[in-house]
């Protein structure tokens, strides 16, 4: 109940919205392709075998800049997951 696992693929190109979360913090894990992270006003690009952790409350995005699927496993943890947590 603290904590959740999701397995998220990103198409070349594609982004997910420009987010924070007031519960919860996730930790991102690149497992294929490579992955263009911002986490408040860092932007770095993270590879295969590369992780990066959001802390709770920070504005946060992935983007795919690749040819090919990215891929990551996002650990979420905190009092509470649930998709209404999500600020956009």
């Amino acid at each position: 109940s603290r904590f959740q696992v999701k397995r998220i693929c990103v198409k070349s190109g594609g982004a997910l919205s420009l987010q924070s979360h007031s519960h919860r913090c996730e930790h991102w894990v690149v497992v294929e392709g490579k992955a263009k992270v911002t986490i408040g006003d860092e932007v770095k690009l993270v590879t295969e075998g590369q992780s990066v952790y959001v802390p709770r409350g920070a504005i946060h995005r992935m983007e795919n800049p690749g040819k090919s699927l990215m891929v990551l496993i996002e650990v979420q943890a905190g009092s509470y997951l649930g998709e209404d947590d999500i600020v956009r």
